[in-house]
């Protein structure tokens, strides 16, 4: 058989969506990461990049359903909403390249007024750092946190010693998973336009082994 023919595109369209359910559980493992990590509680693209990941899971399964059964309403509903999810991706994963460091320390800083002493404490203990941000504007602040502070950084034999800052340690690590997702999602946010097209080729083409007076 050519490539082009029935039995290419089946396979062409099968292969593609082993890789989306990949590329879903890629997305979801690694914002999970940086999410349980403590990295962003207040950057809602990590929650976005979840929901994209899960979405794309869940139409990579329908669509290997439906390429594997040349199921029209299923190849239908699986191009419609997998072009959706193609818009929503792009966008996330433009939205995570762009963010730079001053939006994200806005962000950090934003949610950190807004957590309990006992969520300050418990993610200090985690991340082995104190305080925030050690900078003029959230000076008193730090000061505060950092006398509260519980850290195994922060030793009593060792007065001259400071601990790392929690904002410093988020930033690195929230840099680096907005990267990789942005990244991972914007590539394969335009295979997701072969998929449609793929899905939408192989949706008109005839089944050779289907009965000829049956109805496509």
């Amino acid at each position: 058989m050519v490539c082009g023919g029935f039995t290419c595109s089946k396979n062409a369209l099968c292969s593609l969506n082993v890789v989306y359910m990949l590329v879903g559980l890629l997305l979801i493992g690694v914002a999970a990461w940086g999410k349980g990590f403590g990295i962003v509680f207040s950057i809602h693209i990590i929650g976005g990049v979840i929901a994209v990941g899960f979405f794309l899971l869940l139409i990579a399964i329908v669509g290997l359903i439906g390429a594997v059964h040349h199921h029209q309403v299923m190849l239908f509903f699986y191009m419609v909403i997998l072009f959706i999810v193609f818009l929503f991706q792009f966008g996330v994963s433009c939205s995570c390249l762009a963010m730079n460091q001053d939006q994200q320390e806005k962000l950090l800083d934003s949610t950190w007024g807004m957590m309990s002493n006992k969520t300050i404490e418990a993610l200090e203990l985690k991340l082995n750092c104190c305080g925030l941000f050690n900078n003029t504007q959230s000076r008193s602040i730090y000061e505060r946190d950092y006398a509260l502070c519980q850290a195994p950084c922060k030793t009593p034999q060792d007065k001259t010693s400071k601990c790392q800052t929690c904002g410093e340690r988020m930033l690195q690590h929230s840099s680096e998973v907005l990267k990789i997702l942005g990244g991972v999602g914007l590539f394969f946010s335009f295979t997701e336009i072969l998929g449609v097209w793929l899905a939408m080729r192989y949706r008109n083409q005839k089944d050779p082994r289907a009965n000829p007076s049956a109805f496509l």
